[in-house]
């Protein structure tokens, strides 16, 4: 039988998640109730909140005395994920389930962000109109907008609740092999970093690998991609990383709206993973639409892309920064790492005729880069090709 894992604050809570846990035993899951809530809980839990804030490093009757929901909701989100993990370790976890406003969306989002991805994680969320990054992050979450706030069982949250009990006794099944299984695919993972003005180098460096045995993830740049790019080499599942499109720093650096923060390139090279890197789009900053950006940059070099996004040129100021900062990280690399840098031009807007040609500010990065020079344009199909190449050198053998 799969099991559903229920973290929730049973004591503001406790109906919805008693009867969320008589659903999913009426649709032949196992159901374990983990209590996230400081106060006495309106339904007995199978994990006590006592046990939660414990594994959060917090005392319960601490944090009820402080009475700081704040700091409730941090011990208690680290208490859960602490619980999961040593569940998930078991065995024990097929899928996870939970229902909240924003203080229990933040403990449940917590709670499974080291989960694996492709285990099934499902919030309930008040909140899920919104702005979902700080419960998604760069993981595999699903969330369902209640529609109704979270308070009692009444006929619209019935509807709501029932369909994700539904849905997420589906998805146990599935993961506990009732299901169909997924394809096998035994090649080794590369991840390679995309933007739409860098993807003839990355499509032609991922034929190339493809046809050298590899299966390659390709992952948009767009911030949220490049976290997830993160994640998943901070998890240890890649053989390589070949990050062609790092125009996330520039976003990071200048305030654009695609930023993936300031960890970005730095997972792989933590790992000690094989890693080939290029300042592919670090030309641009990201906004959106026109009327959008920034009043400062008024006198800037800016292209419309398409109606809702508007690309800045980086300066040679700029630019400078950020070779020392792609330089740096690279450098840092406890394992194989090259850093290959395209004389012609780092992406299609930036060459001969294009919006963004700027030889001085490019020269700048590439003086501040370092790395190894090549006398091609970024999507020259031989720049892509040379850069696989470097890659499976790399995990074959282990050359630098």
């Amino acid at each position: 039988m799969p099991t559903v894992v229920l973290v929730g604050t049973l004591d503001t809570k406790g109906a919805e998640y008693g009867w969320l846990r008589g659903r999913l035993r009426g649709l032949g899951c196992e159901a374990v109730v983990v209590d996230a809530g400081t106060g006495p809980p309106g339904i007995d839990p199978d994990v006590p909140a006592e046990r939660v804030a414990r594994e959060g490093g917090a005392s319960l009757e601490a944090l009820r005395e402080a009475g700081d929901r704040g700091a409730a909701v941090t011990a208690m989100g680290e208490g859960a994920a602490a619980v999961l993990a040593e569940l998930h370790a078991a065995g024990r976890v097929d899928a996870v389930l939970a229902v909240g406003g924003s203080g229990g969306s933040s403990i449940a989002a917590r709670a499974v962000r080291d989960l694996p991805i492709g285990l099934p994680k499902l919030i309930v969320s008040t909140m899920a109109s919104g702005d979902v990054t700080p419960y998604v992050g760069a993981k595999d979450v699903t969330l369902t907008y209640s529609v109704v706030d979270i308070a009692g069982v009444n006929r619209v949250s019935r509807l709501i609740l029932g369909n994700a009990a539904a849905a997420v006794a589906g998805m146990a099944h599935a993961q506990a092999g009732s299901g169909a299984e997924p394809e096998e695919d035994g090649r080794p993972l590369v991840a390679a970093s995309m933007f739409g003005v860098t993807t003839p180098a990355v499509d032609a460096a991922r034929e190339r690998l493809e046809r050298l045995g590899y299966e390659v993830l390709v992952f948009h740049a767009t911030g949220a991609g490049g976290r997830a790019l993160e994640g998943l080499a901070a998890s240890g599942l890649l053989a390589g990383v070949l990050d062609l499109t790092t125009t996330e720093l520039a976003d990071d650096l200048v305030g654009g709206v695609l930023s993936a923060g300031p960890n970005r390139l730095t997972a792989a090279g933590r790992r000690g993973i094989p890693q080939v890197v290029a300042p592919g789009a670090l030309d641009m900053v990201n906004f959106g639409p026109r009327d959008t950006v920034p009043e400062r940059f008024a006198g800037r070099n800016l292209y419309v892309h398409n109606p809702t996004v508007t690309l800045m040129r980086t300066t040679a100021e700029e630019m400078a920064e950020l070779g020392r900062r792609v330089a740096a990280k690279v450098a840092a690399a406890t394992g194989p790492a090259a850093l290959l840098v395209p004389l012609r031009g780092v992406s299609a807007l930036d060459a001969p005729g294009m919006p963004f040609e700027d030889a001085a500010a490019d020269a700048a990065c590439f003086a501040a880069l370092g790395g190894e020079p090549l006398d091609l344009h970024v999507n020259d199909p031989e720049f892509g090709r040379a850069a696989a190449e470097r890659l499976h050198a790399m995990i074959s053998g282990g050359a630098a």
